[in-house]
């Protein structure tokens, strides 16, 4: 169908994600993903719904140092991420683990247990996963 597609720029990364066509320059997925997600965090708390505000304030409030350290919740949401086959999540916990010092063979037997957990259908998020630390970890080295 020929003017289906729209044409960009040649240095644009165009990546299809979640039904959405997301466009940066010379920002690699996860410099990208990070720069949405405080887009689209900043409109939601604009919204200033109450029940909203308590979900997210829920949220937090999970993972911070209680019985078991902060640390040790990431990973586990990063396992949960994996086996619910959420990448946006993924993400987010590898970002959070890798910030808290959690190393890439700490992080790989995380993957492995979700990879036990949920069976072949996590391989995919497996895959994204390694590509993100790989990611996390060349950003990281930038800064």
């Amino acid at each position: 169908m020929p003017g289906f597609w729209p044409v960009f720029p040649k240095d644009w990364i165009v990546r299809v994600s979640h039904d959405d066509v997301e466009m940066d320059s010379g920002l690699n997925r996860i410099e990208a993903f990070r720069a949405r997600r405080a887009r689209q965090n900043e409109r939601v708390f604009e919204i200033d719904h109450l029940g909203i505000r308590r979900f997210f304030r829920l949220d937090s409030a999970a993972y911070e140092p209680g019985a078991l350290d902060a640390r040790t919740k990431d990973l586990m949401g990063l396992v949960a991420s994996a086996v619910l086959r959420c990448d946006d999540c993924v993400d987010y916990h590898l970002d959070q683990c890798i910030d808290a010092g959690v190393t890439d063979d700490e992080l790989y037997d995380a993957l492995n247990v979700a990879l036990v957990v949920g069976g072949s259908i996590v391989i995919p998020h497996l895959r994204h996963a390694v590509e993100s630390i790989d990611l996390i970890r060349a950003s990281d080295e930038a800064r």
